[in-house]
């Protein structure tokens, strides 16, 4: 049924609890043949029109248009903006259950372009959450609406969420062509900051799927999109996302220039809690790039970790940093603050982040074993594995399963570490 189908059928309604005929309505302005044509959906009124009928009928403009009253809609207002709230702040459960008992709420229904909204910010709690295939279900659905109320974009928005949830899943195909189909499909959208961000997450997926011929040659051609956009937001994702491609093709002091001019930028522009993980990634790059550096390094960490804490952060976004901070004091030989960053980062997580808690708790083992707690190191080992099983097979997960069986060959389980050489293998797709 359209929006003008409901209008009439409110209009009829509302005529007749107030005991009124057509005539009756339309006298003396209209003809009751307008209002008959109205009230069955064949004529559109104009606002003009809804303002009279509203006055006639004594009920709100906003309940004739929307299917609410001022007060329904205040509420529905007040109800979507807290539960965006709670998943900026990275209350993600919380969000979750605003945002459902949203779309529970029958008012909704001649809201679409509200609808949309609490849908998409559902998926994103969905996803936050770690129930991937969920939030892949009901972004497809948002693609696929076609309703025109979903605004440009909000529907690249929608794209790039659906790709994300796609390549965090292992869809790795999937994720590459949702992302090619928006980007570069026979009418090939002039670029804007969306687009550029989209172009981003599908960098990601070429990388993980391990196509680095073809990632190398978009994060040149989505830098120089944001060069010619020439705006901040373009210019962070671009050059963030190709410090990857570069650091990952073997460019590693291209890749620091690159994150390095991403975090000028986002200082001059951009919000504290994104600044926080450009900063993040810089340091993590200069790592992994300059080992040398590790202590300087460690000290960036240790500011991004501060940053973060300060802001609207998710617990994800501080648990990552806990990780780096691990790695960092690993290579600075410390093991015994390694583990103190490991544990407070697998604390900070639940297993709906099955995959990150994976990896962090296989940072603890590795980093128990260093300081020579081996029954400890191999407690963890065990619950990384468990953790792994249950994420579906990717690149990401082969690497995980390549840790198990490096640290299972140090602690001299040489029988296990044989078969998680080849579940890394598998997910590796050998």
């Amino acid at each position: 049924m359209t929006s003008q189908d409901l209008i009439g059928q409110r209009i009829k309604t509302v005529r007749r609890q107030r005991g009124l005929s057509q005539a009756q309505l339309a006298h003396p302005e209209l003809s009751d043949s307008y209002v008959s044509l109205i009230e069955s959906g064949k004529r559109t009124p104009t606002s003009a029109v809804l303002e009279l009928l509203a006055v006639k009928l004594d009920c709100s403009l906003t309940y004739l248009v929307n299917g609410v009253t001022a007060e329904q809609m205040h509420d529905l207002e007040l109800s979507l903006r807290y539960a965006e709230m709670a998943l900026v702040n990275g209350e993600v459960a919380e969000a979750r259950r605003r945002y459902a008992e949203l779309l529970e709420n029958g008012s909704l229904a001649g809201l679409p372009a509200m609808r949309q909204q609490a849908e998409y910010g559902y998926a994103l709690a969905v996803e936050a959450c770690g129930d991937l295939d969920e939030a892949i279900d009901v972004l497809s659905r948002l693609r696929d609406s076609g309703d025109d109320a979903v605004a440009d974009e909000r529907s690249v928005a929608v794209v790039l969420a659906l790709s994300r949830c796609h390549r965090e899943r292992g869809r790795l195909g999937d994720a590459v062509r949702v992302g090619e189909e928006a980007l570069l499909g026979p009418r090939r959208p002039a670029w804007n900051d969306g687009l550029v961000e989209l172009g981003a997450t599908l960098l990601l997926a070429y990388i993980v799927r391990g196509d680095l011929m073809r990632a190398r040659q978009f994060a040149a051609e989505l830098v120089a999109a944001a060069e010619m956009l020439g705006s901040p937001r373009a210019t962070v994702a671009a050059c963030w996302n190709a410090a990857i491609v570069a650091e990952h093709t073997g460019h590693g002091e291209e890749a620091l220039q690159l994150i390095e001019r991403a975090l000028a930028v986002q200082s001059e522009n951009g919000e504290p809690r994104n600044l926080a993980r450009v900063r993040t990634e810089s340091a993590i790059l200069r790592l992994r790039v300059r080992p040398g550096e590790a202590e300087a390094s460690r000290d960036v960490l240790l500011r991004a970790h501060s940053e973060l804490a300060e802001t609207s952060a998710s617990t994800v976004d501080l648990a990552r940093c806990d990780l780096d901070l691990a790695k960092a004091e690993i290579m600075l030989g410390h093991p015994e603050k390694a583990v103190e960053y490991a544990r407070r980062g697998v604390d900070r997580l639940d297993d709906r982040t099955a995959a990150l808690r994976a990896e962090t708790r296989l940072m603890l083992a590795n980093a128990l074993l260093l300081a020579s707690k081996q029954d400890e190191a191999a407690a963890e080992l065990a619950a990384a594995e468990e953790l792994l099983q249950r994420v579906p097979a990717s690149r990401k997960t082969a690497a995980g399963w390549a840790t198990v069986a490096r640290v299972l060959g140090d602690l001299h389980e040489d029988e296990a570490s044989v078969t998680a050489y080849h579940r890394a293998l598998a997910g590796a797709g050998l």
